[in-house]
């Protein structure tokens, strides 16, 4: 396994900024965030910063994890889906430009709507995911869709059938546990539901359970680190864990996102050496 960092937590940081500091913190990997609001944004990134990009991986030795443009599949209004579907496409196409090695790096998308309405909705995922697989399919490229609290997926279960229903190799689980860690899904019992549609992963802190709960910097919470990576050792997985700091530590007066940074790799680097989890 490797331990990565999501610049979702870095909106305003510039590229060259957060590579560089989280390559010397001690970083194995990175996630790029290309939705509107970060400096990365795909509607703002032009041909020669697209090139730029990979040659600053290369310097730092970070391995490029995924791309995320997280969106709604399940976004109700027609006209405005077809916006997203274009910018997921648009960013499955930046992937493969992006490619270290032999594969692409996975994209990172999300898949919306309200719990309890899935059973009514589910024909409306698998079409939509029907056309995203064909796309991802044609470019080699891996679509993670990520269950949610609120959201119509939030449950191991629920994310499992939409996956066998999808039926695609090209779409996967960006499996954040702490989503069924606060509705009190167990660490083995997630893992082992998720882990064989698993293409990436998400790992935050947090407190509480829903409806009562918050997202926390590691370290600040009840989060097991240690059981977790025990767990997708024993599973069998071998990819990226990637930190994500969430919204709600995000939105703190006087949140620095480098210090969160290395606040993270000082909870979470030793607890791969507690669970004897080796990165490589």
């Amino acid at each position: 396994m490797l331990l990565g960092y999501s610049l979702w937590a870095m909106p305003d940081v510039p590229i060259d900024v957060s590579l560089a500091h989280l390559a010397e913190l001690g970083y194995d990997a990175v996630e790029i965030v290309v939705l509107p609001r970060y400096t990365t944004a795909l509607v703002k990134m032009d041909g020669a910063e697209r090139r730029r990009i990979p040659g600053l991986l290369r310097q730092h030795g970070l391995t490029l994890s995924a791309v995320n443009y997280y969106t709604a599949l399940l976004e109700p209004d027609p006209a405005i889906f077809a916006g997203h579907l274009a910018a997921i496409k648009e960013t499955i196409d930046l992937a493969v430009e992006w490619t270290q090695g032999d594969q692409p790096p996975v994209v990172i998308s999300g898949v919306g709507g309200s719990p309890g309405e899935l059973p009514a909705r589910m024909a409306e995922v698998i079409d939509r995911a029907g056309a995203l697989a064909e796309y991802a399919t044609s470019r080699g490229v891996v679509v993670a869709l990520e269950p949610h609290i609120g959201a119509a997926i939030e449950t191991p279960d629920l994310m499992a059938e939409v996956i066998r229903q999808i039926d695609s190799p090209a779409i996967r689980v960006n499996f954040d546990i702490s989503h069924f860690n606060v509705m009190g899904i167990p660490i083995e019992e997630s893992v082992a539901k998720m882990l064989p549609y698993t293409a990436h992963t998400h790992v935050k802190d947090e407190r509480g359970r829903a409806e009562n709960y918050e997202y926390l910097i590691p370290g600040e919470g009840e989060f097991d680190y240690v059981a977790y990576l025990q767990a997708m050792q024993r599973g069998g997985y071998t990819g990226v864990v990637s930190v994500e700091i969430s919204f709600m530590v995000q939105r703190r007066a006087g949140y620095d996102p480098l210090a969160t940074a290395a606040i993270a790799y000082d909870v979470i680097a030793p607890a791969f050496e507690k669970a004897g989890v080796q990165r490589v």
